[in-house]
C-alpha cells in the first residue's frame, strides 16, 4: 500500500524525489503518512480537496478488501 501511495504522488507532483510515504500502526489501524514538497502539497490535495480525497477512497478500499483498515494522512 504504502508504494502504491508513494508511486501515485511522485506522478502528480513536480519534485518526485521529495515525496515520502511512512507507515505506522495505531489504534489497530495502519497510517500513511505522505509527505512532499511544500509547494506540491496543493498538487497532492487537489481542488477542494478532491483528489486527497480520491486517495484516501483508494487506500481504505484496498485495505479493506484485504482484511485490514488503513487511513492516509497528509502531512503540512
Amino acid at each position: 500500500m504504502r508504494d502504491l501511495v508513494a508511486l501515485i504522488a511522485r506522478g502528480l507532483v513536480r519534485d518526485p524525489l521529495r515525496v515520502r510515504v511512512q507507515e505506522h500502526e495505531q489504534d489497530g489501524r495502519t497510517v500513511l503518512e505522505l509527505s512532499v514538497a511544500a509547494g506540491d502539497r496543493g498538487r497532492v490535495i487537489g481542488r477542494e480537496g478532491r483528489t486527497a480525497s480520491a486517495l484516501r477512497t483508494l487506500v481504505s478500499a484496498l485495505a479493506r478488501q484485504g482484511g485490514s483498515e488503513c487511513t492516509l494522512e497528509i502531512l503540512d
